[in-house]
């Protein structure tokens, strides 16, 4: 029987087919919206999607899906929790599309700095104001603020080094070796860099611990005149702040994301952004470049490809990063049947949980090596019956 996979955002047509030719019953509707999903994903085992969101009821609503892909890297628009209670995997794409979302962020700096849109305004509209847009500062020697300085932030420094401008950076991940590596000067706290900054690049996942990171005290930090360029998630930033500080002429906005965006992808809308001269907004286009689609689109089918033949995961985003364990037992043992099976019933007289459990053979296929994480310590009568067990080699217990 064919897995069935929906893919519910816009997708290359070459990608589509190969993943038929993986064998897969492949639905591409790429209009689809968060409202569509509940209905249209109930039969299916993997769900693939860009900007449409996954909200609770789809997900609770599935009766076989298994797999959930964010063709791309942020994973927000997915809701992990109620995957989580269901058992389905969500993965995502980091990294396909860095270089297009760099690319971007520099463009917005070059063009606030030069007033490009409101030049071609004024053309499409037989406007002459020569004498308006010749008062560009320059970028030269000016100071940019990298905040968050993972895939993208990376790529960013990669390409405005040639501008001449000093770099400076923070992120949580951000060691004075890697800062050392980069060329960049290592900021200790956001403060600094929305002190320093004449023009600040956010590059931040939008996660529990980000959102609104960018907050009210720290855009009043920053410079009069500055350039604050967010092509990262809307959420990691205090809009009504940012706002606010636009309408009082005190700094320049490059957004290429802002809250409530339109979910279609085209139509009318309104946004209390809308009207401020100093802010230049692109339509969330940041990985929307062919080169970038095509290596997200290829990164998918590779990750259904692995998860369909060998059940591996590949970029598994919401495995938990440390489970409830705190004792680890090894059991090394001989590569028989019902062996293991033994030790577990022991472990559940105590009603003691395995959190996790992985199963190695050695050479040869006679012994075994059996690493089990578990939520309380097996008892000392639970280890003196396992040692007693012909059928095991050893049995040690350790705290984590």
């Amino acid at each position: 029987m064919k897995n069935k996979v929906l893919v519910a955002d816009k997708f290359p047509e070459k990608y589509i087919q190969q993943m038929k030719d993986l064998g897969l019953d492949v639905i591409y509707e790429p209009k689809l919206g968060e409202k569509d999903l509940p209905e249209a994903a109930k039969e299916v085992e993997i769900l693939v999607v860009r900007s449409t969101v996954v909200n609770e009821e789809a997900i609770n609503n599935s009766k076989k899906l298994n797999l959930i892909i964010r063709a791309g890297s942020g994973v927000n628009n997915i809701n992990i929790a109620a995957a989580n209670k269901k058992g389905i995997y969500v993965a995502n794409c980091p990294g396909m599309n860095s270089i297009a979302v760099a690319e971007l962020a520099v463009g917005l700096i070059i063009a606030i700095d030069r007033r490009i849109a409101d030049n071609v305004s004024d053309f499409r509209n037989g406007k002459w104001n020569k004498a308006e847009y010749s008062k560009a500062d320059g970028l030269f020697g000016k100071t940019l603020g990298i905040v968050g300085a993972g895939q993208i932030g990376v790529e960013v420094i990669n390409r405005v080094k040639s501008f001449g401008l000093n770099i400076i950076a923070w992120s949580r991940s951000l060691t004075n070796e890697k800062a050392e590596l980069l060329g960049v000067e290592r900021c200790q706290t956001l403060e600094e860099v929305f002190t320093k900054a004449d023009i600040i690049s956010v590059h931040l996942a939008q996660t529990a611990d980000t959102k609104k990171l960018i907050s009210k005290d720290l855009i009043n930090k920053m410079k009069k005149g500055a350039y604050f360029i967010n092509t990262s998630r809307a959420g990691v930033v205090d809009e009504d702040a940012l706002i606010e500080a636009a309408k009082a002429e005190k700094i320049f906005l490059g957004l290429d994301v802002f809250n409530n965006e339109p979910e279609g992808k085209g139509g009318d809308f309104t946004t209390p952004l809308q009207g401020l001269k100093n802010v230049y907004l692109t339509h969330h286009i940041g990985a929307s470049t062919e080169q970038a689609q095509d290596a997200v689109a290829d990164e998918t089918v590779k990750i259904i490809n692995e998860f369909v033949n060998s059940g591996v995961i590949r970029n598994w985003v919401n495995r938990i990063k440390k489970s409830p364990a705190k004792y680890q037992l090894i059991v090394k043992h001989f590569d028989k049947p019902g062996v293991l099976a033994g030790v577990l019933e022991l472990l559940k007289t105590g009603n003691i949980n395995v959190e996790e459990i992985e199963n190695v053979i050695f050479d040869g296929a006679i012994a075994a090596s059996c690493t089990m994480k578990l939520k309380d310590a097996a008892t000392p009568d639970m280890l003196k019956k396992m040692n007693e067990n012909p059928d095991l080699i050893s049995v040690s217990q350790v705290e984590i």
